[in-house]
């Protein structure tokens, strides 16, 4: 079964402007409703929920002020509360998934992903940037009983996901140091990458074969390989992935799946209006 949320380090003190901010905007930013936004934020990354104080704290915000925005929170069905801890709430599923029905690629990609699947046999994902992590939009299960992949909605860390260490590699390139910082990352398997130097020799690879590896990373015994989709203007806008319990997905099917990965991403790409420079 796939995990309840991805563990990332704690969101930190808002920036002077957001990132995406046009020049003046920051003037008719409303804190308080910016300090709610960034405990959703906060909450979803947190496996087991935190207390007001917890919160507080970890984004330097009054806790008096923290608790009424819990409150209003709470009482919009946003978040709820277990005992003395707040989790996100069922409204957020609702709104989630009308999110992910509106997304544009989402639609194009569901062809190209249920091909991917009958030629592998395996799960595949299309998943888009969001913020500093990777977000899972769609998904086309294996004929597979047992099925690894996680779930559209799910977010997962760039560090140590496919979909996230393709977006490091082509999307994000230039500001690893930002996204990544310096301290040792959070260990989620015994073969979680959790050194800034492992991981930026990682994407250096992954620049250079064109393609990402999880090779139980982000779950034990579930290796994961991507590739990145490119939109009409040349950037990275996707990644489209496959996903499987290692069992079926030994080392000896990476270049395998590679070619049909790759073969997945470039075919999405098109669709979205990308041509290929020529060499």
């Amino acid at each position: 079964m796939p995990p309840k949320r991805p563990l990332v380090p704690a969101a930190p003190p808002p920036a002077t402007a957001p990132a995406g901010a046009a020049p003046g905007q920051e003037r008719y930013v409303i804190p308080n409703l910016r300090n709610a936004c960034r405990i959703l934020k906060l909450l979803g990354s947190s496996e087991d929920g935190l207390k007001v104080a917890d919160i507080a704290r970890r984004l330097r915000i009054p806790i008096t002020t923290t608790l009424r925005i819990m409150t209003t929170l709470h009482l919009e069905a946003l978040v709820r509360k277990s005992g003395t801890h707040y989790e996100l709430g069922p409204v957020l599923i609702q709104l989630g998934n009308a999110s992910l029905a509106g997304t544009e690629i989402r639609s194009t990609a569901l062809p190209v992903l249920e091909r991917l699947t009958a030629k592998v046999a395996e799960t595949s994902h299309l998943a888009i940037p969001c913020d500093n992590r990777s977000l899972i939009v769609a998904v086309q299960d294996s004929p597979h009983p047992l099925r690894a992949a996680s779930r559209p909605g799910f977010l997962a860390a760039l560090y140590c996901s496919s979909t996230g260490k393709t977006f490091l590699a082509f999307l994000h390139y230039d500001r690893f140091d930002e996204l990544i910082g310096s301290a040792p990352l959070p260990k989620r398997t015994a073969h979680t990458l959790t050194t800034v130097p492992e991981l930026r020799r990682e994407i250096e690879a992954t620049r250079k074969r064109g393609f990402s590896l999880d090779d139980e990373e982000f779950n034990a015994g579930v290796r994961c390989l991507a590739a990145p989709v490119h939109g009409s203007d040349g950037s990275v806008t996707a990644a489209i992935g496959v996903t499987a319990a290692t069992v079926r997905f030994p080392r000896e099917r990476i270049p395998e799946m590679a070619v049909a990965v790759r073969a997945a991403a470039a075919e999405l790409s098109r669709l979205l209006g990308y041509t290929e420079p020529r060499r």
